[in-house]
């Protein structure tokens, strides 16, 4: 199965944007549909976003639609978030997550494989 490292988290003020990248590892990730899922502290992990094997269909949690883009790209095995419009609530560690289902489902026990995390601070 694949294996995943996220990278590109920071420090950025409310209102800037930040993009989020997810490195795949093995020969199988275009089997998987990708998404993006974010803890804050104190809280359950929350769905973000999710994009399905071919990268046509995708999925955002309606607190960040019109803010945040996901994307795949197949050639690099890579999955990104590009965050806009950033505000202080979408404060968290950012995870990127495959789905050995192929479509772009936003259900946390979907997901088997996970990365280790990233932290997005949005100061206001």
């Amino acid at each position: 199965q694949v294996q995943l490292v996220e990278s590109g988290g920071g420090l950025v003020q409310a209102g800037g944007s930040l993009r989020l990248s997810c490195a795949a590892s093995g020969r199988t990730f275009s089997s998987y549909a990708m998404g993006w899922f974010r803890q804050a502290p104190g809280k359950e992990r929350e769905f973000v976003a999710a994009i399905n094997v071919n990268g046509v269909f995708t999925r955002y949690a309606d607190s960040v639609k019109g803010r945040f883009t996901i994307s795949r790209d197949g050639t690099k095995s890579t999955v990104s978030l590009q965050m806009d419009s950033l505000k202080s609530e979408d404060t968290a560690v950012y995870y990127c997550a495959a789905s050995r289902y192929g479509f772009q489902t936003d259900r946390y026990q979907d997901y088997n494989v996970w990365g280790q995390g990233t932290q997005v601070t949005v100061s206001s």
